[in-house]
């Protein structure tokens, strides 16, 4: 199965997903540790994938949103954004309204 088949199934058969650096207990990146503790504020049940594990998933999914950064968290299938988006989200409410609808 290639990156894209992949990445599209663990979105897809997963509600919340986040693509990041590192795991949630341990992130390798700012970006990724903000997003997974925006998650963990909103008690949402997420799977976390970390991109540094796999060469092709990292330079996939970059692809896969046409969007050139990470973290990056799925809802249900539908690319939400990166930590500022989620951040921004979060701030507004908008982003535990969706969860709690996943």
């Amino acid at each position: 199965m290639d990156a894209q088949a992949k990445i599209k199934q663990t979105v897809t058969t997963n509600n919340v997903v986040l693509y990041m650096k590192g795991n949630p207990k341990f992130p390798q990146c700012g970006f990724s540790s903000l997003a997974a503790q925006i998650l963990d504020a909103c008690d949402a049940k997420y799977v976390a994938i970390d991109v540094l594990q796999d060469q092709d998933i990292r330079e996939g999914i970059k692809q896969y949103a046409n969007w050139p950064t990470i973290p990056q968290l799925y809802i249900k299938g539908e690319f939400i954004g990166g930590a500022d988006i989620m951040r921004a989200m979060y701030e507004s409410g908008e982003l535990q309204a969706m969860l709690a609808g996943a």
